[in-house]
């Protein structure tokens, strides 16, 4: 895992779940080689087990891997989702100001607005301006988390599947009712998540409510990982950077410090209204960029997904179709 970035410290290194011929196992990723943690915290560690006492297990794991062998490289291991089982999943929608500014220009402008560009974008940006209230989040089915490199099915019913890369937030200890300027406290790391989203099932003829289920929380809808970095090493998650591309072409690109709700708000948000608990993930929303801001270009079967936020490692999803 590189570290060229200053917004990650120098010595960081992440944490994740990892297959290799059937043998499944917690590693730790530094320099894109992962070092099996099992040889040295033994056979029965996993992430959800440090969990449990997180800072003593970084600084031990500081201490070991600093005289640790090579390591595997990372491409010749199956990433699976960091915490095995995934645990609970709430998600923050319409949270970046740039991107809420999109989804208002082009629905407006969709639906038949006749307001210039500029009229229409000086609107758009007054609504997102507007949605600085709070968060607005829905849970997530756990089901629907895959690994950071498992093809993407691209399940019916609906046709236009987008993409919407997010900085995923894991909980580090039982959280509830807590304050924001306590919140980061309760972070154990962070890691990449892709919020695969069917457009065109969000919502039904007739039917005044969001189907998040169809829309969004199909099986593989999540990769996420490959790895939590823990929150020590990332000062101040605002200097990350989210990129998404599909087939080489870049689709967003923004540092997340455009975030209207921080993760301090978010993790307080959610714990007003659940409890959390250690493996916990909050996704923290997507900034501009998806596929109706590029000409509807909903991803299509064959379609490569390349996604990186800073430091945190690199998804690679393959689009394919639904099975027979």
């Amino acid at each position: 895992m590189s570290n060229e970035d200053s917004a990650v410290l120098p010595g960081a290194f992440g944490l994740g779940t990892f297959d290799i011929e059937g043998r499944v196992f917690t590693g730790a990723v530094i320099d894109d080689r992962v070092h099996d943690v099992s040889a040295l915290l033994g056979r029965e560690v996993s992430v959800i087990g440090l969990l449990q006492d997180w800072d003593s297990a970084i600084d031990a794991l500081e201490e070991l891997l600093s005289a640790s062998a090579v390591g595997i490289p990372l491409d010749e291991v199956r990433p699976l989702p960091p915490v095995q089982p995934p645990g609970q999943l709430l998600c923050a929608g319409a949270n970046y100001f740039r991107h809420v500014e999109q989804i208002v220009f082009a629905w407006f402008r969709n639906d038949g607005d006749e307001r210039s560009d500029d009229e229409l974008r000086a609107f758009a940006s007054q609504q997102a301006r507007s949605r600085a209230s709070e968060p607005f989040m829905f849970p997530g089915i756990p089901s629907a988390v895959s690994g950071a490199n498992d093809d993407v099915v691209l399940w019916t019913p609906g046709e236009k599947h987008d993409w919407e890369l997010e900085l995923g937030v894991l909980i580090a200890k039982p959280t509830h009712h807590v304050a924001p300027g306590d919140a980061l406290s309760h972070v154990a790391g962070y890691t990449i998540s892709n919020d695969i989203t069917v457009r065109d099932v969000m919502s039904r003829p007739g039917f005044p409510l969001t189907d998040f289920v169809t829309s969004k929380n199909r099986p593989t809808f999540f990769p996420t990982g490959p790895v939590i970095v823990p929150r020590r090493f990332i000062p101040d998650y605002r200097r990350l950077r989210i990129t998404l591309s599909v087939n080489g072409e870049v689709m967003q690109d923004q540092l997340i410090d455009d975030i209207i709700h921080g993760v301090e708000d978010c993790v307080s948000y959610a714990s007003q209204m659940t409890r959390l608990s250690p493996g916990d993930m909050i996704l923290t929303g997507s900034p501009a960029g998806n596929a109706g801001h590029h000409d509807n270009r909903w991803l299509r079967p064959g379609d490569v997904i390349e996604s990186t936020i800073t430091g945190l490692g690199m998804q690679r999803t393959l689009c394919v179709e639904p099975p027979a």
